[in-house]
């Protein structure tokens, strides 16, 4: 069995991510997507939806995707998780014969500060989606997506065109309530 796997924080899932899976699922050669949702990123201090929430809107919005399983063990663990643990957890459910990580051309800068990023490197093969004007070394399987958007940008204003349809209204309005909460307006 060959496998691919895609980890974020999905604060909040956007059709960027969506692309992302789509292209994986028709360029790499695996069985099975695995999309791990963050309690919360190591590189972080925070997050803004909830974990459970986060997960929910994710299992939504990839329902339609048979090859796609959603894999709760870093919310579970109720802390910051590495990938590294999240790949030796996998190997152990799956037994693959093949690991593919899929990672955003933004994270190619900080990738050999990831924890154990060594032993992660001989356990997997970086595959990177494309993301704005990254320069991606040839040595990386490329995933040809590049969706102008971000979560930070959408947490910073959300627009509905951006959000996978099945969830926009949910994410929307959770989004708008946290913003006023923040305001301090009794809306």
């Amino acid at each position: 069995m060959k496998i691919a796997v895609f980890g974020g924080s999905f604060d909040p899932i956007h059709i960027g991510h969506i692309r992302v899976i789509e292209e994986a699922l028709k360029t790499l050669d695996i069985d099975l997507l695995v999309v791990v949702p963050a309690f919360l990123n190591p590189f972080k201090k925070s997050f803004t939806a909830p974990p459970n929430l986060r997960a929910k809107w994710i299992k939504k919005a990839l329902m339609i995707y048979k090859k796609v399983k959603i894999c709760p063990f870093e919310i579970e663990n109720n802390r910051p998780t590495y990938m590294i643990e999240t790949v030796y957890h996998l190997q152990k459910l799956y037994k693959p014969s093949k690991i593919y990580l899929i990672i955003g051309a933004d994270n190619l800068k900080s990738l050999h500060k990831w924890y154990k990023y060594k032993n992660l490197k001989s356990k997997v093969e970086f595959v990177v989606a494309k993301r704005g004007r990254e320069k991606i070394p040839l040595k990386y399987k490329i995933l040809n997506v590049n969706v102008p958007i971000s979560a930070t940008a959408l947490r910073k204003r959300i627009i509905r065109r951006f959000l996978p349809k099945i969830v926009a209204d949910e994410i929307v309005r959770f989004y708008k309530q946290r913003s006023s909460k923040e305001r301090g307006c009794k809306c």
